[in-house]
């Protein structure tokens, strides 16, 4: 039997006279593997931060498993945000940030067992070498993975991504696209993950969801990238634009 993970219906965000989103609705099935797809100032990670409740500006009905966003127990999310938002200054150790996620906090002191289960994370996600170095020593892959491992190590149904690839290199992005598939084989998690890479949306996904302010598509990647879809997409908003995309069937 389904089981909706998260419902969104006539979601709309304005930032002032700025629309951010409208009119988004969507019925996302447990376990699914999302891409969020759209160009610059498209509402992507916006509608990422409104699904954690870190946006509360907005209309509309949001439920996550069937409950408001303020009766949820935040535990079931985790989310790691984009890379050039993560402070690499904050004088901490690779694995305290890890054991955060377990404490809810920042604590010099953990037990056994929550030691255990955060080295145990960094470990499944090979990042057990860089577990007792400083923050400000790890390169932006490293830290992606860091981040990952304390989202991960609260064992979460949901899974929030943020351009986790954004700022990293071709090994580093092929490496957490890996550990994020096999995460997901293992585990029962609904994933949504914001993303510029077409490419690697197709092949890592099950879903597709297009957007420009607006709910372009969403469904099945297998019916996603058309030519219609992708001009409405990423074409100007304002300015109608005769851009052609050419999709090569495999």
């Amino acid at each position: 039997m389904e089981v909706n993970a998260i419902s969104v219906k006539d979601l709309c965000v304005d930032y002032g006279n700025q629309i951010a989103l409208s009119n988004i609705n969507l019925e996302i099935t447990e376990g699914i593997y999302l891409s969020i797809l759209g160009p610059n100032g498209s509402g992507k990670s916006t509608f990422l931060k409104t699904l954690i409740g870190l946006n509360r500006e907005y209309t509309g009905k949001i439920e996550i498993y069937g409950k408001p966003i303020s009766k949820i127990d935040p535990s079931i999310i985790g989310y790691v945000p984009q890379i050039k938002t993560l402070d690499k200054s904050f004088p901490a150790k690779a694995i305290e940030l890890v054991l955060s996620g377990i404490n809810h906090t920042w604590s010099i002191k953990s037990n056994k067992e929550a030691k255990s289960k955060a080295y145990s994370m960094m470990e499944s996600l090979n990042s057990l070498e860089f577990a007792d170095k400083r923050l400000s020593e790890l390169s932006g892959g490293q830290l992606q993975k860091v981040y990952l491992a304390r989202s991960l190590v609260r064992n979460p149904k949901i899974l929030l991504l943020d351009e986790p690839a954004t700022g990293v290199d071709f090994v580093c992005e092929t490496n957490l696209n890996k550990i994020i598939g096999d995460y997901t084989k293992n585990n029962t998690i609904t994933v949504l993950m914001v993303t510029h890479d077409w490419t690697s949306a197709f092949h890592h996904s099950s879903h597709i969801l297009f957007l420009n302010r607006h709910q372009i598509f969403y469904g099945d990647k297998t019916n996603a990238f058309t030519d219609e879809n992708l001009k409405l997409t990423f074409s100007h908003f304002a300015d109608k634009h005769n851009v052609s995309f050419i999709m090569q069937k495999q």
